[in-house]
């Protein structure tokens, strides 16, 4: 787990484990389940503890969901139902080799298929 020495003792105090996704990364929020105070507006605390480097877009969007408040319940364990039209959860591959790289990209060769001909560039009148 990566977290700094300040989330690990504020997780160890005052955290109960919400959950856990497929990335390892484990979901909190404040022990007690975070019941609204009369005299206060503040809503539950919630937080995640990253299994490796930490990096928001490592968060699946049902986790994200229930970190924002969009969702009151954490998503049930397996996520889900997935539809047939949807795709894996992957974090952001900017800076990876696994980073897309569209065809004529430098690190993909530098090389383009060539026109088609059917361009034809606007001219003003």
């Amino acid at each position: 787990m990566t977290a700094t020495i300040g989330t690990r003792i504020y997780t160890w105090l005052r955290g109960e484990e919400v959950g856990r996704d497929e990335f390892g990364n484990i979901y909190y929020r404040e022990r007690g389940g975070g019941k609204v105070h009369d005299d206060s507006l503040r809503r539950e605390r919630r937080w995640v503890i990253y299994d490796g480097e930490t990096e928001a877009s490592r968060v699946p969007p049902e986790w994200h969901a229930w970190l924002h408040h969009t969702l009151s319940d954490p998503p049930p364990k397996g996520g889900p139902m997935k539809r047939p039209w949807q795709k894996p959860h992957l974090p952001n591959l900017t800076g990876t080799a696994e980073a897309y790289r569209p065809p004529g990209h430098t690190l993909k060769g530098g090389k383009r298929d060539p026109g088609t001909g059917d361009y034809e560039p606007w001219t003003p009148e």
